[in-house]
């Protein structure tokens, strides 16, 4: 599988879900490809930081709209997180396979406390991330416009983008009740 499937997928669905994003920070050890794929949209900010808790702990307060996240997370990395979230952010971070249903959970009962929503898309590779929102709906809120306007993508579209969140029925099962849509 490609790898700018997954670095566009990690972008560009937060970035044409949100209203009107102007800073994003980026959690991760190889920051270049997600950079990359935010230099694609005009007006858009970027702060790059280490995939790290203490490089975390360094962010100011509700600065950012939108948070691309590498780090392995526990319920203080969590917090963390939606501390430097503003009112209305969106965050997509990486998780266990879906098949560690117990540490999914976990994870998203913890997401479940600061933001509205939580579910888990298709990166491809059979891989997936969560995205988590305080405020917008990846399917109900895309931005269409935004999403088919862009230049130099080679999978994301406005079409890949809901597609991305259909699940299975084994996976709607499992997390019943734990993914909040």
């Amino acid at each position: 599988m490609k790898n700018f499937i997954i670095n566009e997928m990690m972008v560009h669905v937060p970035l044409c879900t949100h209203k009107d994003p102007k800073k994003v920070l980026i959690l991760s050890n190889d920051a270049k490809k997600f950079e990359d794929e935010v230099a694609k949209h005009s007006g858009i900010k970027y702060e790059v930081k280490a995939a790290s808790l203490d490089a975390l702990r360094g962010a100011e307060d509700a600065s950012y709209d939108v948070v691309v996240s590498e780090i392995d997370a526990d319920a203080s990395v969590l917090a963390h997180l939606n501390r430097v979230m503003k009112s209305d952010a969106l965050l997509v971070t990486t998780h266990p396979e879906l098949d560690n249903v117990q540490e999914n959970k976990n994870m998203m009962e913890i997401l479940a406390k600061y933001t509205k929503i939580i579910m888990p898309y298709h990166l491809g590779n059979c891989t997936t991330a969560l995205l988590a929102s305080k405020e917008y709906h990846p399917t109900a809120d895309i931005i269409l416009q935004r999403a088919d306007m862009l230049d130099g993508v080679k999978y994301y579209n406005s079409d890949v983008h809901p597609a991305a969140f259909a699940m299975g029925n084994y996976v709607r099962k499992a997390y019943l009740g734990v993914i909040k849509n």
